[in-house]
């Protein structure tokens, strides 16, 4: 085997693996098993034709396997995503394993923006993420009464014309 060839299934060893055990050298044997692929879609079996657009559906449909799991779901795109947690409050972790199995939730749930970008807006106070998210009114003057508010700015203006 030439040292640039990359060694990714069984089939390329030919009868190297076989020689090997014969003859009793172990360290070769060893060596051959350590350089193949751990992942078993790189397995001889399910290599296909080099014609196939997605190589991933095409062993979907092979095998007759459900859409693969959303690892993470955008807020932005989908307003409703599947929440599994009823199933576990009411039927207990057979009911919500039932539930995981026939709808699966994403495993983390999160807006348009990285995970990175995440973890720095929770750490910054409330006026700083509205900053970022470009918003034109503020959620604290939301909360606080438009009367009071008000009320506010008419003392502040009393204050000002009685100094």
């Amino acid at each position: 085997m030439r040292p640039s060839a990359v060694l990714i299934n069984e089939s390329q060893l030919g009868t190297r693996l076989n020689h090997a055990i014969d003859h009793d050298r172990r360290g070769e044997f060893a060596l051959l098993l350590a350089l193949l692929s751990c992942d078993a879609r790189d397995m001889a079996q399910f290599q296909l034709d080099d014609g196939a657009l997605e190589p991933e559906l095409a062993l979907r449909k092979k095998f007759e396997l459900p859409e693969a799991q959303a690892l993470i779901n955008d807020l932005t795109i989908q307003d409703s995503p599947i929440d599994n947690s009823s199933a576990f409050s009411h039927g207990g972790v057979r009911a919500f394993q039932l539930m995981q199995a026939l709808k699966p939730e994403a495993l983390v749930i999160r807006g348009d923006k990285s995970a990175q970008m995440q973890r720095v807006l929770t750490n910054c106070d409330l006026l700083t993420r509205q900053k970022f998210n470009h918003s034109a009114k503020s959620e604290l003057y939301h909360a606080l009464d438009t009367h009071f508010v008000d009320q506010l700015a008419q003392q502040r203006q009393m204050s000002r014309t009685l100094a």
